[in-house]
């Protein structure tokens, strides 16, 4: 039995779910059995497949803190797959302890009718729940590259206008780098295709030539290296001729 998370009491019945279902889900989602204490908030796991994939073992706390921090259940379940991950934000970082600067800074990360925290999670593809004094944000590399400086921001007291305008355009950096890379790697796939098909082989012999030819090169420093490399062999000779 592991200790994997501890949550605030007043989510623990939404980690269990009605008669148990949430918990269930989890469960099957995971390989393990739960085991949630409701006087402390503690979750510890069991394994009883000691074959579960490694990479799900060590992602299941992370579900756990993510119900536990205003995450519906549904959603943190994806936090167990491979390119899902998930960063906290702790509000008391930014504006200290004092109860009605955190609710404050809540309000601003929510937005009027949640307008705001609804277009953070828009342009950047994320999911974001905002508990007590913590904001939770799920979602792939790509996206919690451009969320994180925009949260940050807000957090540091920007408008929000700005910091909106910032992803606009950071979303559309990325579009454009990642239509590129897709570009690239279709136009090399082809161009490697219709040559191999015209040229069997071609493919391997160009491998064998570039390894040759990285073999030849010698260090420019080192005298030995240059005069064996222009040393003649026995059946070659300089000549010299007038034009």
């Amino acid at each position: 039995m592991e200790t994997i998370a501890r949550i605030p009491k007043d989510r623990i019945a939404v980690l269990i779910g009605k008669g148990g279902s949430t918990r269930k889900m989890l469960e099957e989602a995971c390989g393990g059995q739960l085991e949630i204490d409701s006087q402390t908030g503690e979750v510890r796991v069991f394994w009883e497949d000691q074959e579960v994939d490694p990479i799900v073992k060590m992602k299941t706390p992370d579900v756990i803190l993510a119900i536990g921090r205003g995450l519906s259940p549904a959603r943190a379940v994806q936090l167990l797959e491979d390119e899902v991950h998930l960063v906290m934000f702790d509000i008391r970082e930014w504006v200290g302890r004092q109860p009605n600067q955190i609710r404050r800074m809540r309000s601003r990360l929510i937005g009027r009718n949640g307008m705001i925290r609804s277009r953070i999670e828009e342009l950047t593809g994320t999911e974001i729940a905002i508990y007590g004094s913590t904001v939770i944000v799920i979602g792939d590399d790509m996206g919690l590259e451009i969320a994180k400086p925009a949260i940050e921001s807000i957090l540091r007291g920007s408008e929000h206008g700005n910091v909106l305008h910032g992803l606009e355009k950071d979303r559309k950096r990325q579009r454009m780098k990642s239509r590129s890379l897709e570009s690239y790697e279709e136009r090399r796939d082809e161009d490697g295709g219709a040559f191999e098909t015209l040229v069997p082989g071609l493919s391997a012999a160009r491998r064998r030539r570039e390894r040759r030819l990285g073999e030849s090169q010698v260090d420019p420093e080192d005298e030995a290296a240059v005069s064996e490399m222009l040393e003649l062999s026995e059946d070659e000779e300089i000549l010299y001729e007038e034009e």
